[in-house]
């Protein structure tokens, strides 16, 4: 069997995977207490937000589709779940009430990304784009200082332990459910076909619009769930808090095997991309990098990390 044939029968987040590999065992050297428990707990914490902001670029990227506001909107979700909480109280059922208004709120902005690309047929990046500078004037204009507490209870659950096992553990089980739940949909299925080829999809009587507005609706539901992690890992309400994480939800998609150019990709590769972007940031620092520095390596290595992912992942497609 030829190496072409092989990198034909991989699953598409294999590349990924074995970056992964390499950067954990590279972490380990660098620091060996990297790979604790504790550590490992930690990593996951750190950047459950950016898993679920990745899993919701990759749903639009599926069907050709970009949504550059996802970092702006969960600083939207952010601030509206730490001001919900503090009017209604730190109680579990105000807790659950504000929760419940901030996903709206993500759904509501996905909506409209939808409705402005789909219906009003803006390009993508431009609409988006000027989605997120309005969703920073929301956050803004909610919050105009950051810093505001998040109810104790909240914090206290999200870095908690239930059974000796930390929460964030649960919330990326739960993640993963979703992932194979969406997997084994037909929505994720319609997605990917539309992205392939829109105009076959409509000559099949697929409802095209109807499946790119719900792709950004699905986007602004993760990042509002991405809202909540970063709320429990900051235990504040920042409106700037998204800061570059739109670019690293994008990149961490592509690392995980998706193709801007839609059709092609999978969820569970764009989790493992985005830990492959964390453990980039620990490397980065465990090897003394000055600070000055640091950004600059970081980017050259994650563009490293892309240039190996799409070379194996275009051959694999070959």
């Amino acid at each position: 069997m030829t190496l072409s044939s092989l990198l034909r029968k991989m699953p598409p987040f294999m590349p990924v995977l074995i970056i992964l590999i390499c950067m954990f065992a590279l972490n380990g050297l660098a620091e060996p207490n990297s790979l604790s428990p504790y550590a490992l707990k930690g990593l996951i914490s750190t950047y459950l937000a950016l898993m679920f902001l990745s899993v919701g670029q990759t749903i639009v990227i599926f069907a050709a589709d970009i949504d550059l506001s996802v970092g702006a909107i969960l600083g939207l979700v952010n601030v509206t779940l730490v001001s919900m909480m503090q009017v209604l109280g730190g109680e579990p059922a105000g807790i659950f009430a504000a929760m419940a208004i901030a996903l709206a709120v993500g759904a509501g902005c996905g909506l409209l990304n939808g409705i402005l690309v789909v219906v009003l047929r803006l390009q993508a990046i431009v609409a988006t784009f000027a989605t997120s500078v309005l969703f920073l004037g929301l956050a803004l204009w909610i919050m105009p200082v950051a810093g505001t507490p998040a109810p104790r209870l909240f914090w206290r659950t999200f870095g908690g332990r239930i059974a000796g096992i930390p929460f964030a553990y649960f919330v990326l089980a739960g993640l993963l459910v979703l992932i194979v739940l969406l997997s084994r949909s037909r929505f994720e299925q319609r997605l990917l076909t539309v992205g392939d080829d829109q105009l076959a999809a409509y000559q099949t009587g697929l409802p095209v619009q109807s499946i790119r507005v719900r792709g950004y609706v699905a986007c602004g539901i993760f990042a509002a769930l991405a809202g909540f992690c970063i709320t429990g890992d900051t235990a504040s309400g920042d409106p700037n808090v998204g800061g570059l994480i739109t670019l690293n939800s994008v990149a961490a998609a592509v690392l995980g095997g998706a193709a801007l150019s839609g059709g092609v990709g999978t969820l569970f590769g764009s989790v493992l991309g985005s830990l492959v972007i964390g453990l980039v940031g620990s490397l980065v620092f465990f090897l003394g990098t000055p600070s000055e520095w640091q950004n600059l390596v970081q980017g050259l290595t994650v563009l490293a990390a892309l240039m190996v992912g799409i070379l194996f992942g275009g051959k694999a497609r070959a």
